[in-house]
């Protein structure tokens, strides 16, 4: 029987939802010189298919946050995976690329998935909890990135590019199913209009301690996006590394987010957040720090340089669950709107990040230049941190 769920949902549900949002981003990434070439357009249009849709995404959890905070989370999360079913149609039969642009840009409603989530955990449980959910729906995260494009390089060699879209059709009403049957409301007490919502925005606006979960989150995230910005170019020029061979490295700072984020999973009710979070910085900065003095001192070798940021994704693994708890724990009313503010800093971030790394890291700068931006990017997620020790430290104080 067709039932709607009453209940609050399963994990695997949430891991289903969270992975989808990662899919969507990367999964048609090796069909992209041939979508340009099927269109006959440029690369750098049909390269719009990523910038655009961060760009949009971005935006939308702005919006996907208050929504969910008035309406609730399960209409929000249906309705965003009902577009992003209809759009992955309209690319599966788009005949030129402004049609493909366009229902390309609506897929990115499915980012509700992924920043509702984390809403829908700290709804259902207390912050040191609801972290420790984060952590184990992270491990799944981290797997996402590495499936996707494989399996989306194999549909395109074997079916051609649309077979993708045509997967995203199925996968899209799979897990709609999947949420229908099993996700309940947990959004208990909705805010009964705009207008009283809007006037609690500056209670968690003002918040400092939001501020400080949330740009911890966002420059801890940011060492990632330099990462996948410059690290084949200076792969590129240090170690002349196969395009199959950087794959392989490229995934390790993945491989070590799976680690810190079971590390997070599985310490993470016995700590603070701050702990956790400062802990995650201090295990990200030190390993580029030897990074950087393995290159000051000569030793310029594969493993300097991708040993180093390894550490990155561990740290990013223990920090990241408690700061996005910690941010959706300032106003328990308004965690959706909460989620969604932080994950369009951190993707609104990433993507300045990008353009700036893509001028400090150069073939001159190299290693250093790289690892040093990662440092700088992880060092400032370490003082929010601190910061966030701090203002708990005042609270217990004054309590």
């Amino acid at each position: 029987m067709f039932y709607a769920a009453t209940s609050p949902p399963r994990l695997i549900t949430l891991i289903f939802l969270t992975g989808l949002s990662t899919l969507s981003l990367n999964m048609f990434l090796p069909s992209l010189v041939n979508i340009a070439e099927d269109f006959e357009a440029d690369y750098a249009i049909v390269s719009l298919s990523i910038a655009g849709y961060l760009a949009i995404t971005a935006i939308l959890q702005i919006m996907i946050g208050p929504l969910s905070d008035r309406f609730g989370r399960r209409p929000v999360l249906l309705g965003a995976l009902s577009i992003f079913v209809i759009a992955s149609l309209g690319c599966l039969l788009a005949e030129n690329i402004w049609v493909f642009l366009l229902f390309r840009f609506l897929q990115g409603a499915i980012i509700a998935g992924s920043a509702l989530s984390p809403a829908i955990v700290r709804d259902m449980m207390p912050a040191k909890q609801a972290a420790s959910i984060l952590g184990y729906i992270a491990m799944a995260m981290a797997i996402a990135p590495m499936l996707g494009p494989m399996l989306g390089g194999a549909l395109d060699e074997l079916f051609g590019w649309r077979s993708s879209f045509l997967a995203y059709i199925v996968i899209g009403l799979t897990v709609f199913t999947l949420a229908w049957r099993d996700l309940g409301e947990t959004n208990k007490t909705p805010s009964k209009s705009f207008e009283r919502q809007m006037k609690a925005y500056p209670a968690l606006l003002g918040s400092q301690r939001f501020w400080g979960y949330a740009l911890c989150t966002a420059f801890s995230t940011g060492a990632f996006y330099i990462f996948l910005a410059g690290a084949p170019l200076v792969t590129r020029v240090l170690f002349d590394m196969s395009a199959g061979t950087l794959g392989i490295y490229l995934g390790s700072i993945t491989g070590g987010f799976f680690v810190g984020s079971f590390i997070a999973a599985r310490f993470s009710k016995a700590h603070s957040l701050a702990t956790m979070m400062l802990t995650g910085r201090i295990i990200a900065c030190t390993g580029l720090l030897m990074g950087l003095a393995l290159f000051a001192l000569g030793v310029a070798h594969e493993f300097s340089l991708f040993g180093a940021t390894i550490f990155v994704g561990i740290g990013n693994g223990v920090t990241m669950p408690s700061s996005n708890a910690g941010a959706m724990s300032v106003r328990s009313d308004l965690a959706g709107s909460a989620s969604g503010l932080a994950g369009a800093l951190t993707v609104g971030g990433g993507a300045i990040l990008t353009g700036v790394s893509g001028a400090i890291v150069t073939e001159s700068s190299g290693a250093m230049g790289l690892l040093g931006m990662m440092f700088g990017t992880s060092f400032l997620g370490l003082l929010c941190a601190v910061w966030v020790l701090s203002l708990d430290r005042k609270h217990l104080s004054v309590g």
